[in-house]
């Protein structure tokens, strides 16, 4: 029996877990050869023991009581595409978000650079690699990356993802070092996702980004990872990790983008989700402290925490209090996630998050599961049922 076999689930968080040469065929040979520099040689100790673990496993239907125990590059379809498919069907979900992984942390690290032919190349080779991995599969569905340092390249950028069929563009949840995320120029984008019906993702990645690099000298000793390899953090950098999204939607809501693009939906994706309640209360009273004196806020058509309600996504993490966000802030917003195949999704993801929301009616729970989902992804994945 599957992982998950009494409800249709949606996952919005899921990943590849990139092996070295995964971009030789899709980027720019210095976006490759940069790439194998980061993660090391096949030939080394670590790949050649997790390939050769793959080569061995000939993983099929019997595996579903191991499908939520292997975990990053262990994992069923951590790499292979037609074990991903598998995984699907092991864990039961009816469809995944796939997000990358060393690439997603690389490109972010060149969005506050000085190299922005690398920067958007490595997008590009990334976008492709993202819809080989998911194209055979229409469950697997691919996030293509647009990094925002330079306007007019981000835009291009986005108009090649949709080309290729990717079904939603990330964005950097820190703002751009030179303009605002909400930088009307980028109007032209938005109008891109609106017109293709794609949501814009805001995804973890250097968690530590949000600090200044002065926390670690705390002259205590260093804190590891509670599992080594990309897209870690710490206590520290947990509890801040929040002011990322928040300085984001602030922008995108109090600029009035989601004002002028009422059809633009935004997905937080493992950026927690117990900051939402006060952060849409703290939005309704920044229009009570200064409404009377920004033009901007004057002009926008809804309350501030309406823009979250319409149009805003979140998924929760297995170990906050669900219900409770859910109680507190609206029943569209929270989505379920597993992060699969990474390890911070913990072996039961589906029973943490039923436990935490058994006491929300079921309306409200299929929302949390599947409908929410549904909803940010929209008609171009999730077409209307014919009446």
């Amino acid at each position: 029996m599957p992982y998950i076999s009494d409800r249709t689930v949606h996952d919005a968080d899921s990943h590849v877990m990139e092996i070295p040469h995964w971009l030789d065929e899709f980027a720019t040979k210095r976006v490759a050869t940069e790439f194998n520099k980061r993660l090391g040689s096949r030939e080394s100790d670590f790949y050649r023991n997790i390939l050769g673990k793959h080569d061995a496993a000939n993983f099929s239907t019997d595996d579903e009581d191991r499908v939520m125990g292997l975990k990053n590059h262990e994992a069923i379809g951590a790499f292979r595409k037609a074990d991903r498919s598998l995984a699907v069907d092991l864990m039961g979900v009816a469809s995944q978000l796939i997000f990358p992984t060393s690439t997603n942390v690389w490109l972010e690290t060149l969005e506050h650079g000085d190299d922005l032919d690398l920067l958007y190349e490595t997008a590009s080779g990334t976008n492709r690699s993202q819809m080989a991995f998911c194209g055979d599969d229409a469950r697997l569905i691919p996030v293509g990356y647009v990094p925002l340092a330079d306007i007019d390249r981000a835009i291009a950028t986005a108009a090649e993802a949709l080309a290729i069929g990717v079904k939603a563009l990330l964005i950097p949840w820190a703002c751009p070092r030179d303009h605002a995320t909400s930088h009307i120029k980028l109007d032209a984008l938005w109008a891109q996702a609106t017109e293709a019906q794609v949501p814009i993702l805001l995804h973890v990645g250097l968690a530590d980004r949000v600090l200044p690099a002065a926390h670690k000298n705390n002259g205590l000793p260093a804190v590891p990872d509670f599992h080594g390899g990309e897209e870690n953090f710490r206590s520290i950098s947990y509890m801040a990790i929040p002011h990322g999204p928040m300085q984001a939607l602030s922008m995108l809501i109090l600029d009035g983008v989601l004002d002028r693009f009422e059809d633009l939906k935004i997905g937080v994706i493992e950026l927690g989700a117990t900051w939402v309640p006060g952060f849409m209360r703290q939005l309704d009273a920044a229009l009570e402290a200064f409404g009377r004196h920004e033009t901007r806020l004057q002009s926008l058509k809804l309350k501030p925490s309406d823009y979250v309600r319409r149009q805003v996504r979140v998924t929760p993490y297995p170990t906050e209090p669900t219900g409770w966000i859910i109680e507190q802030s609206a029943p569209e917003i929270c989505m379920f996630s597993s992060d699969y195949p990474h390890l911070e999704g913990g072996r039961n993801p589906y029973g943490r998050f039923l436990r935490t929301t058994e006491e929300l009616s079921e309306p409200v729970r299929d929302r949390f599961f599947r409908a929410n989902f549904e909803d940010l992804l929209g008609p171009q994945v999730f077409p209307p049922a014919a009446s």
